[in-house]
């Protein structure tokens, strides 16, 4: 893919420009402002994180032979081009903000009858999830490596945090979620069609589950904490995080 193919939206860097200015605001003393920063900090990079992930989608499938992706606008890291605003990014937001699972953003549009065989399909499902994954690691090598304020410390890993739940939650082997896409290609046609059908309340399942049933919940998060650990992240520092925040969002 060449560099003339991806424009980036001024709008993306307004969001990183947002996030950039919680991360200084979080290494004030002052409560008020340190609480605030991390809240943009953390709103801010989950909402460039699902830009990228989407972008990941988007600049696979191009590499792969998807070209219309460009004309579509998927290259741009504008979050208006991602399907939908409200189910790519407000709704994703909103999930975040009132400390919930991170909700998975509504997918690019690929065509896939234009992709160079099955294993391009597959790569073209996991390339957003495993950005997630590797902006996950990025982060914590970061806070783990750089000396910085307390409160950056816990707002950055947070932020690392949810970009592991994000992996491990779109790689699960669910219909509607990048998981089962990596998969779908491979399966047989009466397993493809009960996938299409699934589709579109699968994941809703899902979330219930998560939610409504302990055990499920339990061992989501333990499997997310696991995979938190792999890459390096300091725990102590993500509940400080997630304490801060919540402690705005935590009531709604």
């Amino acid at each position: 893919m060449t560099t003339s193919a991806v424009r980036v939206s001024p709008l993306f860097l307004g969001i990183l420009a947002v996030t950039a200015v919680g991360g200084v605001l979080t290494t004030f003393t002052n409560t008020a402002a340190l609480t605030g920063g991390i809240i943009l900090l953390v709103l801010g990079g989950w909402a460039a994180s699902l830009c990228l992930h989407e972008f990941g989608h988007a600049a696979t499938a191009y590499r792969g032979g998807d070209w219309s992706v460009r004309s579509k606008g998927y290259l741009t890291l504008d979050p208006r081009r991602y399907t939908d605003p409200v189910l790519s990014i407000i709704l994703p937001l909103i999930f975040v903000a009132i400390g919930g699972i991170p909700l998975p953003g509504g997918a690019v549009w690929i065509n896939h009858g234009a992709l160079r065989g099955r294993r391009v399909e597959s790569m073209v499902s996991l390339a957003g999830p495993l950005t997630n994954l590797v902006l996950g690691l990025i982060l914590a090598l970061v806070v783990a490596l750089v000396p910085m304020p307390l409160g950056l410390d816990a707002g950055l890993s947070y932020l690392a945090f949810l970009q592991v739940i994000a992996f491990v939650l779109n790689i699960l082997p669910v219909p509607g979620l990048d998981g089962y896409g990596a998969i779908e290609p491979w399966l047989s046609a009466p397993a493809r069609r009960f996938g299409e059908k699934a589709r579109p309340w699968a994941p809703l399942v899902l979330f219930l589950l998560l939610i409504g049933v302990p055990m499920v919940g339990r061992w989501f998060f333990e499997l997310a904490y696991f995979v938190f650990d792999v890459v390096g992240g300091d725990a102590a520092m993500t509940s400080l995080g997630q304490s801060l925040f919540r402690s705005v969002f935590g009531g709604l």
